[in-house]
């Protein structure tokens, strides 16, 4: 499949499975996995250290927009790095779900419409460390509300997990458009069906910023 792809919830996008991302070549520029400990808040869930890792000029540009947002505002890192076996647990797990809810959907269907929500393992800027997972908190850490909970897919959202979605409004919309602002500016790509999900190095970015390639593959995780 190529171009813009319906996304079965609100809006066409491009989707990370699409020929137009696929396509994109990867050259590795080699730059290291670094601990976003100390730069920003962490408001994940995983116990695993490695979820706070994320190659080096992505936490410096995460850091720059941090900086960036009003003072009542805060960036936090709800999941960087992830390993690929758990990328694989995730993708197959919820095409599992899709499957039962969609009987006559083929496999290339399943396979698209998973990828709304879980990048496939094989093309994951998780996996690359490329990809940060964000949220906004208020200056004590409290989580605020952009529309919808981080890593809600498209069917318990009601599609409020796009980023552009029309019935996200009033302050929800206003974070979101802020978010968008600070993150933008620094060279990040948004993955318009996850409003918290944001990039740089890995194919999405490329297509999304016009990179002529990709400068990030999956890497193995940190050691210790």
């Amino acid at each position: 499949m190529s171009g813009s792809a319906t996304t079965g919830g609100w809006g066409e996008v491009v989707l990370i499975c699409d020929d137009a991302v696929t396509g994109i070549d990867v050259v590795e520029q080699g730059d290291p996995l670094v601990d976003s400990t100390g730069t920003l808040p962490w408001s994940g869930p995983s116990s695993d250290p490695v979820s706070r890792w994320v190659r080096a000029p992505l936490l410096e540009r995460l850091g720059d927009a941090a900086a960036a947002l009003p003072s009542d505002l805060r960036l936090a890192l709800n999941e960087g790095y992830r390993r690929p076996s758990l990328q694989r647990h995730y993708f197959d797990g919820y095409a599992a779900r899709l499957r039962e809810q969609r009987p006559d959907a083929d496999a290339a269907e399943i396979h698209r419409l998973a990828s709304r929500y879980i990048s496939p393992p094989a093309l994951a800027p998780h996996t690359a460390g490329a990809a940060a997972d964000v949220v906004l908190t208020d200056p004590d850490g409290v989580l605020l509300d952009l529309g919808c909970p981080i890593d809600a897919n498209p069917e318990e959202s009601e599609g409020r997990c796009y980023t552009a979605h029309p019935d996200v409004r009033g302050e929800a919309a206003l974070l979101r458009r802020t978010l968008v602002a600070a993150l933008t500016d620094v060279g990040l790509v948004n993955y318009p069906t996850e409003w918290w999900h944001w990039s740089y190095g890995d194919r999405y970015w490329a297509l999304g910023s016009g990179a002529p390639y990709a400068i990030y593959e999956a890497c193995e995780p940190p050691a210790g």
